[in-house]
């Protein structure tokens, strides 16, 4: 049998995270709970799970600056749980590296779908069970250039004039939705389909703001906004 994804849980209300770890153990996934972000790291640090699940409100240590710790050290994928869907909650999460956002009251079997999307994304096993990995991207083997910007699409290695940039698998997958159709203008949604894997409507949040991520690092004007429609590579 293949085995299990391992999950990290942060969760600091008892209820929560012991009917969570219970759903998620009922899928076969793998679980290690915590109740505050100390703890949290620390068994990050000491499993190196396969993926983490943040609950942004958690004591010691809060979801946002648990996730930014986490993320100096690693690209595993992360999920930020807030209780509230406001701009600030979502925009400080998404900024602070995670991948994908769930709001609560939050229904298990979409969770377990966000997960094994996320999963599927970084190339993971799409559910405790185990199970075939997705391919990684759009793009075919070789090397494409955009002025400064070289993608190796085998490697999956981006640098900007010679130097190496570093990217999560989010942002890798976003440049490689980019670059298979450069100057070609991609909307929100169909960025939502193909690179977070949701078959439904999403907050395009989650686009905007690893767009503006993946700009940091490659270049503000590589990646050209066209208002009311989406975004484009400038080829």
């Amino acid at each position: 049998m293949a085995e299990q994804t391992h999950v990290l849980f942060v969760e600091d209300d008892d209820v929560i995270r012991e009917a969570t770890q219970l759903a998620l153990e009922r899928d076969g996934f793998a679980v290690t709970a915590m109740p505050d972000g100390l703890s949290g790291l620390e068994a990050f640090r000491a499993d190196r799970p396969d993926i983490a699940l943040l609950d942004v409100m958690v004591p010691g240590l809060d979801g946002v600056s648990l996730c930014r710790r986490i993320r100096d050290e690693s690209t595993v994928p992360v999920i930020m749980l807030s209780a509230r869907a406001d701009s600030i909650d979502v925009v400080l999460g998404l900024e602070a590296g995670a991948d994908d956002y769930v709001t609560k009251p939050f229904d298990g079997a979409v969770l377990v779908a966000r997960i094994r999307a996320v999963l599927r994304r970084f190339g993971h096993a799409g559910g405790g069970q185990g199970g075939a990995a997705e391919g990684a991207g759009p793009v075919d083997g070789g090397m494409l250039a955009f002025g400064d910007l070289e993608i190796d699409t085998e490697g999956m290695e981006v640098r900007r004039d010679g130097a190496q940039v570093a990217l999560t698998p989010t942002e890798m997958r976003l440049l490689l939705e980019f670059s298979a159709a450069p100057g070609t203008v991609l909307s929100r949604d169909k960025l939502l389909e193909r690179v977070w894997d949701y078959g439904w409507g999403g907050d395009t949040r989650v686009v905007d703001v690893h767009v503006q991520r993946l700009r940091t690092k490659i270049g503000q004007d590589r990646i050209e906004t066209v208002r009311g429609f989406g975004y484009k590579l400038k080829a």
